[in-house]
């Protein structure tokens, strides 16, 4: 007998409703909740393909222990005693700086990976923190934290109501969005469209989204910051600055207009091998329209001056009055937020406030690139400990990061390893404890991180659809025991976590004179919470002290957990609406349109203007059926269109005597690999691309699927000696390689 239940898509950005159709406690078949608030019936090949992911017979069921070198089968009690043996020395011997911690994409996909991280870093209090930021948007939130003094107040377009889109680096129509959480992005693309509006797409590649553009610019890869300065110094040039009702809320209009002052079109066009005349006219186009928006992704984001095009991106919108007013660039409000605070003056946000011990890169947002990790591993010389004891949460480095082949062998070397995950997979084969969380028809869902981004404002919660396998731990379980087993409580109650984190929270609100809760005892309002589970009380507690909460009764009318619980298609708070200036954190209350930082980076943009790229380079590439290393283990998104291919141009093709399907050897600075040619017109001269995500091809592995066609680890052509020196972020795009033919 066949039943039905709710559950919000886990494996993308775009969190749409899905239908589950269940039988027994195997989901059969997934498609679109038409009632949902926010996707309204949308689903994609993935969401579509949820119930091969979920049940994937290669999914671990019981957590694995190390022994004489060889993973085995053990209980959940072994696995944590051997955690806690393996943890804790490290700590009391080296120090908590000798354990890292890696978080992967993965996690803020989670409820638990939300929730928990942040109270295993506070308790392990280590500075070895990378996660997959610094391979994806860490410039955004370095931007947005040098821009408004919060590195999270990052602005979204309002695709609903815009008239101008000017995407860079971005392929919504594959990703389903990044950082701008849309469901049906493509929908929305086509809406702009019909109501006469304006799509405009850079890209080295004629991908989908650009197909669909009024105009397409294939940039040279990397130059994305040299297009955008050219197009502020045209809005100076041609007066056509206009602030508009975001005067009283910037400083540093002029000071800006100096920096840029080098960077005309003329200038510019010879590096990023646009004309001049077109960049003069994307800047008309974009300060003429009634309203417009500029968005940046992970195109922009992986190159040599990520963080000053991801600033740049925020200053058109702001210097043509468009950040901040509907239509433009809107900061979400979302349920779990914090309450909006009086307006005024914040501490802001600071860079480098540590450094990796072997090559002294400054950390950001409290993380280290990702990149480092295998050499703060493997250098044993220097100050300070080197990484002894790992603990890796939903992620696959090895893949993920740049020279896999070198973090490879340091993980090798490592005293302990612990990684949650649900697969035995590239990374976490190395791992002396493995802790498998259960398939997400079994867990519970909100979106903590991604409403945050949200381009209407929402709240949805979805149950477990299907009730916990006998011997499986909830992942809220398996995390709130790792943090107590690596901050010296092993055996404790799983719960004290859930109640030390409540009673802190409510502890610290009835103290503040900006809460509805000023005044109040903690443990009256701890009692009122609801919910089945420690996880639950918790997102009851912010929900309530939220923008939208109760107040715990102060107001009558505001979110619940229950009253979430009654709406199970969600509840739907409204469009997206002017915030400015509560979101403002700076320490001048205004938004700071020339931070130090920035300025200080903007000699290194001035020399790119000299750069003329020779040889051919490499970018990345997304594909609507793949997710990072996530889902090639899942027959339904591979094969046809996805498959790891070196696209190339016919005019390149043809000069390397190359031919469409034949192997072809790829070199850049970290190694080579060698892959099929795809010949393709839809990419620019003198570009190449490869996929990220493959390399399914090293022992020990146990992702049967995935390693029948493995194709290559695109990051193994990096040395990880490439990065964006304000964010940390590695350079994946734009990228100097060779190719070679093979016989």
């Amino acid at each position: 007998m066949s039943r039905t239940a709710l559950r919000i898509c886990p494996l993308c950005e775009a969190t749409c409703g899905l239908t589950l159709t269940i039988e027994g406690t195997r989901v059969t078949k997934a498609r679109g909740d038409r009632d949902d608030v926010f996707s309204k019936g949308f689903i994609c090949p993935k969401g579509a393909s949820f119930g091969a992911a979920d049940g994937d017979p290669d999914r671990l069921r019981t957590p694995l222990v190390r022994e004489d070198g060889e993973l085995r089968e053990a209980t959940w009690e072994e696995a944590f005693d051997a955690v806690a043996a393996g943890l804790r020395p490290v700590v009391e011997e080296h120090g908590p700086h000798a354990v890292g911690v890696v978080l992967g994409n993965p996690n803020v996909h989670t409820m638990a990976g939300a929730l928990y991280p942040p109270v295993l870093l506070a308790g392990l209090r280590t500075h070895s923190l990378f996660t997959a930021s610094t391979v994806d948007q860490m410039p955004k939130h370095v931007s947005s934290g040098l821009l408004y003094g919060d590195a999270v107040a990052i602005p979204v377009p309002d695709l609903d109501r815009t008239d101008h889109l000017l995407l860079l680096g971005a392929n919504p129509l594959e990703s389903n969005g990044s950082l701008c959480t849309a469901p049906d992005f493509p929908g929305k693309l086509k809406a702009l469209k019909a109501r006469g509006g304006t799509l405009t797409v850079v890209d080295p590649r004629r991908t989908r989204t650009a197909k669909l553009a009024d105009r397409h610019v294939a940039i040279r890869p990397g130059t994305d910051a040299l297009l955008l300065a050219a197009m502020a110094y045209v809005l100076f040039e041609e007066r056509l600055v206009d602030l508009g009702e975001l005067a009283p809320h910037v400083q540093g209009v002029g000071e800006l207009a100096d920096a840029l002052r080098d960077f005309t079109p003329e200038a510019a066009s010879p590096s990023c091998d646009v004309p001049a005349d077109v960049i003069r006219e994307l800047a008309r186009e974009l300060a003429a329209a009634p309203t417009a928006a500029v968005y940046g992704r992970i195109g922009s984001c992986t190159v040599p001056h990520g963080t000053l095009a991801s600033w740049l991106v925020d200053v058109l919108n702001i210097l043509t009055g468009n950040l901040d007013r509907p239509g433009g660039a809107l900061f979400p409000l979302s349920a779990t937020d914090k309450a909006p605070r009086p307006a005024g003056p914040g501490r802001g946000f600071a860079l480098g406030r540590w450094h990796s011990r072997v090559s002294g890169h400054p950390e950001a947002k409290g993380e280290l690139p990702l990149s480092a990790l295998a050499e703060e591993i493997d250098t044993v010389t220097g100050e300070g400990s080197p990484v002894r004891a790992l603990i890796a949460v939903a992620t696959n480095p090895v893949l993920s990061a740049p020279d896999g082949d070198r973090l490879d062998k340091a993980l090798g070397s490592l005293d302990f390893m612990v990684s949650v995950d649900p697969y035995l997979n590239e990374t976490s084969r190395h791992a002396h404890v493995v802790l498998p969380p259960p398939p997400p028809s079994q867990a519970p869902h909100f979106d903590f991180a991604f409403n945050a981004f949200a381009v209407h404002n929402q709240v949805r919660y979805t149950r477990a659809a299907v009730p916990l396998d006998s011997g499986r731990m909830a992942e809220t379980e398996i995390l709130a025991r790792l943090v107590l087993a690596a901050t010296g409580m092993h055996g404790a109650d799983p719960a004290a976590v859930d109640t030390l984190v409540i009673d802190q929270t409510l502890g610290k609100a009835v103290t503040d004179p900006h809460a509805p809760v000023h005044g109040r005892d903690p443990g009256e309002l701890a009692a009122a919470l609801t919910g089945d589970s420690g996880p639950e009380r918790r997102l009851d507690m912010m929900l309530r002290l939220g923008p939208y909460g109760d107040g715990f009764g102060a107001r009558p009318d505001g979110l619940t957990l229950e009253k979430v619980l009654a709406h199970p298609h969600g509840i739907d708070l409204g469009p997206l609406g002017p915030r400015l200036p509560q979101p403002l954190k700076t320490r001048s209350g205004k938004v700071e349109l020339l931070p130090g930082p920035i300025a200080g980076d903007l000699p290194r943009l001035r020399e790119a203007l000299r750069e003329r790229s020779e040889g051919l380079v490499l970018i990345g590439r997304r594909h609507l059926r793949s997710n990072n290393s996530w889902l090639h283990n899942v027959p339904a998104l591979t094969g046809g269109t996805n498959r790891c291919t070196l696209h190339i141009h016919p005019e390149d093709a043809e000069r390397l005597g190359l031919t469409d399907g034949a192997p072809v050897r790829v070199r850049g600075a970290g190694g080579a690999v060698t892959a099929p040619v795809e010949v393709t017109d839809g990419i620019r001269r003198g570009v190449v691309s490869l996929p990220h995500g493959w390399g399914h091809d090293r022992p020990g592995t146990r992702m049967s699927h995935a390693a029948l066609d493995p194709g290559v680890n695109v990051n193994q052509l990096l040395d990880g000696s490439l990065l964006d020196p304000l964010s940390g972020n590695a350079v994946l795009n734009g990228v100097p390689v060779e190719l070679t033919r093979t016989s």
